[in-house]
């Protein structure tokens, strides 16, 4: 092929080149991003979509799975992998939009050690580390830092993060909270502890905090005798004491993980839960948080892919 001068060479060029580097794997200081591009289309569908769920997968504790949903029930995938941190997991990923209009996502870092990390992206798609939040302090040195969720407080305006920490090897957990210092969530304070939560047996794990009639909810993962139930407990304070109102398998959930709750379109809520290793995603709804419908999985290739992540409502 023949060009007509100098300048339609170049032009064709780095059209060629910006190809090359649209359809091949990023890497920066900060960040691997793989998989393939994200489309018009998925894009578009990811701005205006009510619902975004974040998680890990069945298949890798390292990768960073982004759906999205109209209704909080069928879920398409926008992008997987879609973050890689430079080092450790990427598990329990909690997602919130936060003030300056980007997301962040929460996540646990390893199985053992004394911190959880922070991500950031305005599109969901390309996310760059924020910063690694340390959870030892003169309070709590953890063996295990586990499942930090994100909160914001409707009564103090403040965010927060609920996180799992555990002073022996794998246990007994309790739930921790830490607040942001500032808009940029680089800056923490705490941890302060959930008081009122047992500190017996393996503890409570995975703690998803909740306000509604004036009072926090916080569904938790008991871990007792092999078995792992999520209870509920409530509190007139974010930090306690909470007084258990649930226990056991309350509500037919069988042995599950990692809850999250969320709104729907009709007001209800909806918990979404890791049905561990049954392999199922589970969700169940209800319009007051003591009453639940009979669960079912998530359709579709999610239920038995996706693990432990968060539903947002945008």
């Amino acid at each position: 092929m023949f060009f007509a001068n100098r300048a339609g060479f170049y032009w064709i060029l780095v059209l060629s080149l910006l190809s090359i580097a649209a359809a091949s794997p990023l890497s920066t200081k900060n960040v691997t991003i793989t998989g393939p591009a994200v489309s018009p289309e998925a894009f578009k569908r990811a701005v205006s979509a009510p619902y975004v769920f974040t998680a890990f997968t069945s298949v890798s504790e390292s990768n960073l799975y982004v759906y999205t949903s109209s209704d909080a029930t069928n879920f398409a995938l926008l992008k997987g992998p879609a973050y890689t941190p430079p080092a450790g997991l990427i598990r329990d990923p909690s997602v919130i939009l936060h003030t300056d209009g980007k997301y962040y996502i929460a996540y646990t870092t390893d199985w053992s050690g004394s911190n959880f990390a922070i991500a950031s992206s305005s599109d969901l798609t390309t996310w760059t580390l924020v910063t690694t939040v340390s959870t030892a302090s003169s309070v709590i040195n953890p063996v295990n830092t586990w499942a930090p969720e994100f909160f914001k407080d409707p009564k103090t305006g403040k965010l927060n993060i609920i996180v799992s920490l555990s002073t022996g090897s794998y246990g007994p957990f309790r739930p921790f909270a830490f607040t942001a210092n500032d808009n940029t969530l680089r800056s923490w304070s705490g941890p302060v502890v959930l008081s009122g939560i047992p500190n017996t047996g393996l503890g409570y794990i995975d703690s998803f905090p909740v306000f509604f009639n004036n009072q926090y909810h916080l569904f938790t993962k008991a871990e007792s005798n092999g078995q792992k139930h999520v209870e509920h407990a409530v509190s007139s304070s974010l930090t306690g004491p909470y007084s258990f109102v649930q226990t056991g398998d309350f509500a037919g959930w069988g042995q599950a993980e990692g809850p999250c709750v969320t709104v729907l379109p009709n007001g209800q809520f909806r918990l979404f839960a890791d049905g561990f290793n049954s392999g199922k995603y589970i969700y169940s709804d209800s319009a007051d948080l003591y009453n639940w419908s009979a669960y079912r999985t998530l359709p579709g290739g999610l239920n038995g892919f996706v693990r432990h992540g968060t539903v947002l409502k945008q």
